[in-house]
């Protein structure tokens, strides 16, 4: 107990100074410039952000070490392969790898987890730009020449009210609607929120009225709005379509939120696998700043409200809301023990309300409309529209805005137009979503109750296809990589389980005389999905089982049932 409440304190005081600078000067934001160059940072620029910030050396150095695109071993790396999910089953990657090894030596290729070209696949990024190999010439011509355009194209279509696909009004529209929100009282606002039903888009859930009203309500002089940008569920690229195509939506939405919970601040942590969408969002903030729409008394309501960006370092776990906190802090992002909740005790020890990109965005059509003319779009209990990302398996990728309630077979088959070549499953809502046999197509709609039911998860409603000829257990092997490689290590459920079932899968895999003991295995996922932290390590054994469950067969071989 005494060991708890010294890392309590410790965790604090570490806030607390970080806090003395101000978001302007940012701890973590200094890290990233200065490895910008090499790719790390050395020791004596760590010393000397120590001592700057007060916050010791082991501290400086442990945040540094923990990222991809800060530690030592990132040093001099040019390009980065993409190893998401939806790469992995597209089959592209040996071939982007060994494309860029002809042009560059081993030690400078990396790794980057999903950058968002889902919908093309064979992605790299090269000096701080994506691409997607279409073939051996073209990554020679990037790599020689850096003449290729770095744009992807991909689809964007609605099937119903366009609350998050619409074409920008204009700059006086968006300032007549900031007009008339400001123009209501903060708890006028709150209720809008709260009328809507809207609930978190980036996989929980969670009411977001209930986190605005728990902020507002906790005694505080500051308050911060975050908005969480690091969509790292590889499959997922509705966030960056939305910081890129609608970035005045959502910056519309964190203002309206931030007046909402009485907060005069907005950070969007926006992750470093989109390097245009910080240049694009910042020109946004500009051009607001420009017309009068942020900053000091916007539109002279007597509301201040200002932007920081922070830029992400390569971290899944920062997707969790108290790692990205501890994140901008400057401090490891380990996932912190709640109570005290974020709405509480969030950055610098403020209460603070992290929402996901497309829960603010949706605030943009609520405060257009109403709350309770969002509040008629979709289910009982799933309201509003939602953003599905389909990726390159069907004959049109794209993203789709669909109410939410759609059967999943309108989205895959009239919407994507069907798959373009033989699928078995399809990975819903990132890496710790629900794997979905095909045959259950028909059986599911697009919210959160019909895929909780099922045994399924829709979270970011994402749709990464697994091919007929790609072996499940190395599926399921990839995601025990996954989490093990991008777990914060705080809770040992997901640090050990997580290599532990990495291991046994592919001794299975490689060993012909060794099989998995079925009851062993199922003791690790209960372990992980009881004793984990948070939804990294809790949410990894839902696909895991639900292929152990519908490919029973074709896994059959590798695990001992007594």
């Amino acid at each position: 107990m005494r060991t708890k409440q010294v890392k309590l304190y410790m965790s604090k005081n570490l806030s607390e100074l970080s806090s003395k600078k101000g978001l302007e000067n940012n701890l973590f934001n200094k890290m990233g410039e200065l490895a910008q160059e090499t790719g790390t940072l050395s020791d004596e620029e760590l010393k000397k952000l120590s001592d700057e910030f007060l916050i010791g050396n082991a501290t400086a150095f442990g945040t540094a070490s923990f990222y991809d695109f800060l530690k030592p071993e990132n040093k001099g790396k040019k390009a980065y392969v993409c190893n998401g999910s939806a790469c992995l089953c597209a089959g592209t990657q040996e071939q982007v790898y060994d494309e860029l090894e002809e042009h560059l030596d081993a030690s400078e290729i990396g790794h980057m987890t999903c950058l968002g070209r889902c919908h093309e696949n064979g992605a790299f990024q090269y000096n701080g730009k994506n691409y997607s190999a279409k073939s051996s010439v073209e990554t020679s011509q990037i790599i020689k020449h850096e003449m290729m355009d770095h744009n992807d194209n991909y689809s964007v279509k609605s099937s119903c009210t366009e609350a998050l696909t619409s074409e920008f009004e204009g700059y006086d529209f968006l300032k007549s609607l900031l007009q008339k929100t400001l123009n209501k009282t903060s708890e006028e606002c709150l209720t809008e929120v709260q009328n809507s039903k809207l609930r978190g888009r980036g996989g929980a859930g969670f009411p977001m009225g209930i986190k605005l009203k728990s902020a507002k309500d906790t005694p505080s002089n500051i308050r911060y709005v975050i908005c969480n940008a690091d969509e790292g569920d590889p499959g997922a690229y509705s966030d960056r379509y939305l910081m890129e195509k609608q970035p005045y939506m959502v910056l519309f939405g964190m203002i309206a939120a931030g007046y909402a919970m009485n907060s005069n601040w907005g950070i969007l942590y926006i992750r470093a696998e989109y390097p245009d969408s910080p240049i694009i969002i910042q020109e946004a903030i500009d051009k607001m700043t420009e017309l009068g729409l942020v900053g000091e008394n916007i539109l002279g309501s007597g509301f201040d409200f200002h932007f920081k960006i922070i830029r992400a370092q390569g971290s899944y776990i920062c997707g969790e809301e108290t790692a990205l906190i501890n994140s901008i802090e400057g401090q490891r992002p380990e996932v912190r023990i709640r109570p005290p909740y974020p709405t509480q005790e969030g950055l610098f020890g403020k209460p603070t309300v992290v929402n996901n990109v497309e829960t603010l965005a949706a605030l943009y059509y609520i405060f257009k409309t109403s709350g309770e003319e969002y509040a008629t779009l979709g289910t009982e209990k799933s309201k509003g529209t939602k953003l599905i990302s389909l990726d390159g398996f069907f004959h049109n990728p794209g993203i789709y805005e669909v109410e939410m309630g759609t059967s999943l077979d309108k989205v895959i088959n009239e919407l994507g137009g069907g798959f373009n070549a033989p699928v078995k499953a399809f990975h819903t809502g990132g890496p710790l979503g629900g794997i979905v046999p095909v045959h259950k197509i028909n059986e599911l709609s697009v919210d959160f109750e019909s895929f909780a039911n099922a045994g399924f998860l829709l979270g970011h409603a994402t749709i990464v296809c697994i091919p007929e000829d790609f072996p499940m257990i190395e599926y399921i092997e990839h995601l025990f990589e996954f989490t093990a490689f991008e777990s914060c290590g705080k809770c040992f459920p997901c640090r050990l389980g997580s290599k532990r079932g990495q291991e046994l899968l592919i001794k299975a895999r490689t060993e012909d005389d060794y099989k998995i003991d079925y009851e062993l295995f199922n003791d690790l996922l209960d372990t992980l999905e009881q004793g984990s932290l948070c939804a990294l390590g809790g949410g990894l054994p839902l696909p895991v089982k639900n292929a152990l469950m519908y490919f029973e067969d074709e896994l059959r071989v590798y695990f001992n049932k007594s």
